[in-house]
């Protein structure tokens, strides 16, 4: 399952498999496929990208995002909420919370999400982005993609800690290389996790 895993750079990723899944895609290539299932953490920028979206926007294509993301984007809309669940195309989608603790980007309130997937019976859990927060140890995921760049999120070390309480057969670091982080906050979150860990090349 890993090998169909690629992230994309930032907190993009592509999963490919029985169906193509994005999640916050943004700086795309120009050749990237067209997606069956797209899905948008939260209204940043850099995570809901219209200009990205419609790159991989088919007829059938289905995108899934928290409300206040509709307006922006092009396609067929589902809208979710933290502790709803979805099938899109046989995909099974639960949105989980995401958001800061000490500090104002990302508040409760605004009902962001992070996502799990279930695909060819792993749970892939890429968590948006979110603090350390209590929820997370209620996840039972086999993939955990987790921020690492601080400022905005979780630093490696909370990042870490994270990983070491949800306990996946695999963490992988996202959210740095672009904005904020650097492969120094990925290699920090692989020293620190006790669970394995793949640091990703973009693709």
């Amino acid at each position: 399952m890993l090998e169909n895993i690629h992230w994309l750079g930032h907190a993009s990723i592509k999963i490919s498999a029985e169906r193509l899944i994005y999640i916050d895609p943004w700086k795309l290539g120009k050749d990237e496929p067209t997606a069956d299932l797209i899905l948008i953490t939260h209204a940043h920028y850099d995570h809901c990208s219209p200009e990205d979206v419609q790159k991989i926007c088919g007829e059938q294509t289905t995108v899934v995002c928290p409300a206040d993301c509709v307006e922006k984007l092009p396609g067929k809309i589902e809208t979710i909420r933290p502790g709803e669940r979805l099938a899109v195309e046989g995909i099974q989608i639960e949105a989980v919370p995401a958001y800061n603790v000490n500090k104002a980007f990302h508040p409760r309130a605004n009902g962001w999400v992070g996502y799990i997937v279930t695909v060819g019976g792993k749970r892939i859990y890429h968590a948006g982005d979110t603090d350390l927060i209590p929820e997370m140890e209620q996840l039972k995921v086999d993939v955990a993609m987790l921020p690492v760049g601080g400022t905005y999120t979780m630093d490696a070390r909370e990042a870490a800690e994270a990983a070491n309480r949800i306990t996946p057969q695999v963490a992988i670091p996202i959210h740095w290389g672009d904005i904020v982080g650097s492969v120094r906050d990925a290699e920090k979150f692989s020293q620190l996790c006790q669970v394995p860990v793949e640091i990703k090349q973009k693709s």
